[in-house]
């Protein structure tokens, strides 16, 4: 599976377990079509900057430039609460805010941001949200557990001089 260029180390390991990997990747391509791209690029870059999954941080950094994202808008969504900028949509910001509680509270107690974000996109939408949380944190879990670290630098960082 390529993509951006490289052929991920995520799916080199977890091909051991080829039909499950055809359903993850089900799964993604599904959300996909379910959500548009900023509130999909939004989750995944929220979920890989909350648990420290730097081999899905960078590789969505760099999906999300390539798919027309600013990038103070990728800073804003990984500085993980929109502190006014102005980059973030009023509906971003609302999904992000349920992204960070569902994460922080393992899902309990999130009725209150689920109700936001259903106010604002939509139920179709908002399970789709929730569906891509789980989505990302899966990967984030196996990722982190092999040590899997990106084969090339964050586009957002400055090269050393």
């Amino acid at each position: 599976m390529e993509r951006l260029n490289y052929l991920g180390e995520f799916f080199q390991c977890t091909g051991h377990q080829p039909r499950a990997l055809i359903s993850f990747n089900t799964l993604t391509e599904d959300l996909k079509r379910a959500l548009p791209d900023n509130l999909t690029e939004l989750v995944a870059l929220t979920i890989a900057t909350k648990m420290n999954n730097t081999y899905e941080r960078v590789q969505h950094e760099r999906l999300s430039l390539k798919l027309g994202f600013s990038e103070a808008w990728i800073r804003e969504v990984t500085s993980l609460l929109s502190k006014g900028e102005g980059n973030l949509l009023e509906a971003e910001v609302i999904v992000q805010k349920l992204v960070l509680a569902v994460i922080e509270r393992g899902g309990h107690e999130t009725g209150v941001e689920l109700e936001e974000v259903v106010k604002a996109i939509g139920h179709e939408q908002g399970i789709g949200v929730l569906m891509l949380i789980g989505r990302y944190v899966m990967h984030a879990l196996i990722a982190n557990s092999l040590a899997l670290e990106p084969p090339v630098s964050s586009p957002l960082e400055t090269p050393s001089v």
